[in-house]
């Protein structure tokens, strides 16, 4: 008989367990979590943000004495590789009341709304740089047209001076460049 290692997979398990078993870790108290990471809505469905493989768990026993996380697997149900979460079975301190949690969602809400970016508004124009924009909108082909007819003999005449060669143009000192294209040859053998 021959004995085959399966690799175990998360089973689909129950919303709530009625297991006496209760994790060694300390306890998870309310107050420590972000309000955004406990959804108490729903009293009798709280759940809360495992701190350990982060996923959603429900709390047990919210009427009993003990209130507990639910055994839970780190990964997905049917998964391949499932471990069980160390914080299974963890206990649940309710140190703060319902409506406190609403007040420190609230007040989260509203700090991180206020640490968006807000629309940035474009920065007003200054009376010549609004001049010239009007301007330029204002402008038609035929102006254009007409503005590079008046300058015209002016960019000419400027294009002819850069083309005349002043006089020295070959420096005083320096050997005279060779006009002729150099052709090395190689040795023969």
């Amino acid at each position: 008989m021959s004995i085959t290692s399966a690799m175990p997979t998360a089973k689909q398990r129950p919303r709530r367990t009625r297991t006496k078993r209760v994790s060694s870790l300390p306890a998870i108290k309310f107050s420590q979590l972000l309000p955004s990471h406990i959804d108490l809505r729903d009293p009798l469905k709280a759940v809360l943000v495992c701190g350990d493989c982060e996923t959603w768990v429900p709390i047990t026993g919210i009427q009993d004495k003990v209130k507990k996380l639910v055994p839970h697997h780190t990964g997905a149900a049917s998964t391949a590789g499932a471990i069980r979460c160390r914080s299974s079975n963890r206990q649940v301190e309710w140190d703060m009341t319902i409506p406190e949690w609403c007040q420190a969602l609230t007040d989260a809400v509203k700090e991180a709304s206020s640490r968006q970016a807000t629309t940035v508004l474009a920065k007003a124009f200054s009376p010549q740089t609004d001049q010239t924009l009007r301007a330029r909108a204002e402008r038609t082909p035929a102006g254009r047209r007409a503005d590079w007819d008046a300058v015209r003999n002016l960019v000419a005449e400027t294009d002819k001076n850069r083309r005349v060669v002043p006089a020295g143009d070959a420096p005083a000192e320096a050997p005279a460049v060779p006009l002729d294209t150099l052709h090395p040859q190689r040795p023969t053998r």
